[in-house]
């Protein structure tokens, strides 16, 4: 795993790219760039052929600029680090500190992929790929760059720890609307790494999100209360909050619930019939009739049919 921490102050537990899968992705996205540029130069030949060799010349070197170096460039710039072959192998590159890269850094990255890559058939990236310990040839190195595995296997996720048992619906009246998703996410990711941090670091982190999730909520959080535990706690009321309205999305009405026509069947009892619409009857204050003798035993199932 790569020690990453953001600007948000979040633990990233990345996976680094190994040669075999940054092989493959380099190898697709040879592909379609020199199936681009064999076609870009037929297209050039026939349309220069009128011209000198020199003109020809400078339009090939030209055309291989654009498509071989120019066009990686732009793709990882404006994909922020995913190309086609990393995008069908779940591969990005992002920055040393896990931000997604800028044009620089894929300036960088595909200036020495050329030496690297292109020149030398591969031979310095392997190299270079094999003695890193997190797999970076020279363009990540001198570009402050690192390619990650996006995709994990579910059977890695890890749950947020609940909070202390005495701080169960403490903050039931908090306010949660204008919380961003970025920061509950980095809230989740931070609880479910904290026990792999440093206690100092892990306390400092803690602080800051907390002070993070206070401001957004407009309630300070409590003085007495560790940070760790606060974001736990604020965490567990959202998800109980998200779980009660799923529910009541979903539940049938309550028979006690006024104007509901919905009652429980009774075993052995055959279904009344629907209420007309008009109102029914007052009933009389009168002293009820006393059941019949024949039906004075008790059914089995507990109901007792009217008088």
């Amino acid at each position: 795993m790569s020690e990453l921490v953001t600007g948000e102050a979040v633990a990233l537990e990345l996976r680094p790219a190994r040669l075999p899968s940054r092989a493959l992705a380099v190898l697709l996205d040879l592909i379609v760039v020199f199936t681009v540029y064999i076609g870009v130069s037929i297209g050039l030949a026939a349309a220069t052929a009128s011209l000198d060799d020199a003109a020809q010349l400078a339009l090939a070197i030209a055309a291989f600029l654009l498509v071989l170096v120019g066009v990686p460039i732009a793709v990882e710039t404006l994909s922020h680090g995913r190309s086609l072959g990393k995008l069908a192998c779940g591969l990005r590159v992002v920055r040393d500190d896990g931000g997604p890269i800028r044009f620089r850094h894929a300036l960088v990255r595909g200036a020495l992929g050329v030496v690297e890559i292109l020149m030398t058939f591969g031979v310095v990236a392997c190299i270079a790929s094999l003695i890193s310990a997190r797999g970076r040839r020279l363009g990540d190195v001198f570009a402050g760059t690192l390619v990650v595995r996006e995709r994990v296997p579910v059977g890695q996720a890890r749950f947020v720890p609940p909070p202390p048992p005495w701080l169960a619906g403490r903050f039931a009246e908090l306010d949660l609307s204008a919380v961003p998703d970025g920061l509950w996410l980095a809230v989740r990711q931070y609880l479910t790494r904290m026990q792999q941090l440093d206690p100092q670091v892990s306390w400092a982190m803690a602080a800051q999100l907390a002070g993070d999730l206070a401001t957004r909520t407009g309630t300070p959080a409590p003085p007495d209360i560790p940070p760790a535990a606060y974001l736990a706690a604020v965490v567990q009321e959202r998800q109980a909050r998200e779980a009660r309205r799923a529910f009541a999305a979903h539940v049938p009405a309550s028979p006690t619930t006024p104007g509901s026509a919905y009652a429980p069947p009774v075993p052995g009892v055959p279904p009344a019939p629907a209420p007309s619409a008009a109102p029914a009857p007052v009933p009389s204050p009168a002293v009820p009739a006393a059941p019949p003798a024949a039906s004075t035993e008790r059914p089995a199932t507990g109901f007792v049919p009217p008088a």
